[in-house]
């Protein structure tokens, strides 16, 4: 697959080849997206959220009145989860969110949403991702001449660091270096641009 190659004020740059294998699959695996977002979103979930069970809270254990006779319900401590300031029964503990996705398939998952962008006409490759200066206004100026609302621009393994201030501020446009695309990332935004440098990574990490 031949794609043009754009500068970031989106000019003329010659063309790239992409490889099918990692930007041309046939089949768009929604299921797959979809497994690899709940992938990456329970993995990122903090799991630090916590009750005081029964035996937790502070308070005695003395028994608060005799078993019978009171016409009161029987209690054996004021710790119950239907007393005020008792324990909380079956609420959430300190736990891993994490669940499990083969290599293969979170890779599948990436050659899927490369190929969904690319089948859409919505990837964009440019010559690289610098910029003279750390200036968000020409940034912004040079970016609208693509006519996007929000994009996801995947430099290379280091993100040139006037590329990154410039683009930092801007709404919707989000910078990452080739090593940590992802797919929950590249689906969050309407459009893919990807530096060379980047179409080279990715195919070399996809590829196998």
């Amino acid at each position: 697959m031949k794609l043009a190659v754009k500068t970031i004020d989106n000019k003329e740059a010659g063309e790239i080849t992409l490889d099918d294998a990692v930007f041309g699959l046939k089949e768009i695996r929604t299921d797959l997206l979809h497994t690899a977002v709940n992938y990456q979103l329970a993995k990122r979930r903090a799991g630090t959220h916590k009750v005081q069970t029964r035996a937790e809270v502070t308070g005695t254990g003395k028994k608060p009145w005799k078993q019978k006779g009171t016409g009161s319900a029987r209690a054996g401590d004021l710790k119950r989860p239907q007393d005020i300031g008792g324990g909380v029964a079956h609420g959430p503990v300190v736990r891993s969110h994490a669940r499990s996705m083969p290599k293969k398939m979170r890779q599948l998952a990436m050659k899927t949403a490369l190929s969904a962008k690319a089948k859409d006409g919505k990837l964009i490759v440019i010559d690289e991702a610098k910029a003279k200066d750390h200036k968000t206004k020409p940034m912004a100026v040079a970016l609208a001449k693509f006519g996007f609302e929000s994009a996801l621009i995947v430099g290379g393994k280091e993100i040139d660091a006037n590329f990154a201030r410039a683009t930092a501020n801007l709404p919707r446009i989000d910078v990452l270096p080739s090593q940590g695309a992802n797919v929950y990332d590249i689906l969050r935004r309407d459009v893919l641009i990807l530096s060379k440098d980047a179409v080279n990574d990715l195919t070399e990490r996809l590829k196998g």
